[in-house]
């Protein structure tokens, strides 16, 4: 056994994985989509980053006799699940983030005149995706805290 396989295989499995590129990718991916959901959930119920309800088709509330205010309450509220079920179980909560984002994507283009948003959720969807086959590899058996994983 040469000296660099004798100091590879003494390295603890996490500082190998720290240098993985594809384990760094899922960090990051998992970061981003463990906080930006629960972030912008939070910031539906106060509106301070943007006035939310503008991105809201009227057709929707309509159909369900709400405010739009009303209808963005329980939109953060689903946001912050998502955001937390990516962090409890990343494979399942990248899959969810991903159909939210789809079903976001769908909103805008009905609404029109959001299309650049539309385009900026299509990349986060993408990305979502990504998380969901790294988590894979990463986090194969980890699901609301219990099984193997490799972090």
């Amino acid at each position: 056994m040469t000296q660099a396989t004798r100091d590879v295989a003494a390295q603890p499995r996490t500082s190998i994985l720290k240098r993985d590129p594809s384990w760094q990718a899922f960090a990051l991916l998992r970061t981003v989509f463990i906080v930006a959901p629960i972030l912008f959930g939070l910031d539906k119920f106060f509106n301070l980053l943007v006035d939310w309800p503008i991105y809201l088709t009227p057709d929707v509330t309509g159909a369900l006799a709400i405010t739009d205010q009303q209808f963005m309450y329980a939109v953060g509220v689903i946001e912050i699940v998502a955001g937390l079920v990516v962090l409890l179980a990343p494979r399942w909560g990248a899959l969810l983030v991903a159909v939210w984002l789809l079903g976001i994507i769908i909103n805008l283009i009905s609404l029109g005149g959001f299309y650049d948003v539309a385009l900026r959720d299509f990349g986060l969807l993408v990305g979502a995706l990504a998380l969901w086959r790294l988590s894979v590899t990463h986090a194969p058996g980890l699901a609301f805290g219990r099984g193997r994983s490799r972090d």
